[in-house]
């Protein structure tokens, strides 16, 4: 699937379907994120395009891999520059995996220091843990305000990955909205989702985690 392919499920009979973009920069788990939206019920179309990415209900920005090579697909077709656009007018982004890593503001991988996207501050650091990548089906802690965990808070999620942010920084100030984090633990505990806004994401994969998963996708839907 490349350029401005669409997918789409049957007709949940809701009215129209929300369009949602998957950033289309080279990342690895694009095709299962596009079928994943589509199950949830939205219009999924895998593009670069700006004004597709703009004018998209939702933008998805997936990622795997490491975190300064992301960086690298991600500036290599200005989707920094769209993401922040998208962020800066009120639209709504969910970032997975890596997709929610590079939001932060650097990444230490095997001694190499990256600048993130810088939404968010902190930095995403190796897991002080036993075994490691920490795979396979977790628990979260989400509070009981969050929209994307409504439901299915008590469920599992499946998690690759051996690099997370500890320490989250940033409050509501004033009249802002304070952010919803969800913590989960392997080691330690670390961010295992964040609702802020326009900007969402996950450290788990929502595509890779069944019913619970494809749960989630429709919940952020349905902010849109």
């Amino acid at each position: 699937m490349t350029g401005s392919e669409r997918v789409a499920d049957g007709a949940d009979g809701n009215g129209p379907r929300k369009r949602v973009a998957v950033l289309d920069y080279g990342s690895g788990n694009v095709h299962s994120a596009v079928k994943a939206l589509a199950k949830a019920g939205a219009e999924v179309e895998l593009t670069r395009d700006p004004r597709a990415v703009a004018e998209a209900d939702g933008l998805l920005v997936p990622g795997v891999g490491a975190f300064d090579a992301v960086m690298r697909q991600l500036r290599a077709v200005r989707g920094d520059e769209l993401i922040d656009r998208r962020l800066a007018g009120g639209r709504p982004v969910l970032g997975i995996c890596v997709g929610e890593q590079v939001m932060f503001e650097r990444g230490v991988e095997r001694g190499v220091e990256t600048e993130g996207l810088g939404q968010w501050p902190g930095t995403v650091r190796r897991l002080e843990a036993d075994v490691l990548p920490h795979m396979g089906w977790n628990t979260v802690e989400a509070p009981e305000n969050s929209v994307l965990f409504r439901g299915i808070a008590h469920e599992r999620f499946y998690f690759v990955h051996s690099y997370a942010v500890t320490d989250w920084a940033l409050e509501g100030r004033g009249a802002a909205t304070r952010p919803i984090v969800t913590w989960a633990e392997h080691g330690e505990r670390f961010v295992a989702a964040v609702e802020n806004g326009p900007l969402s994401a996950t450290q788990f994969h929502p595509e890779k985690s069944g019913e619970a998963g494809i749960q989630l996708l429709r919940n952020w839907i349905s902010t849109l």
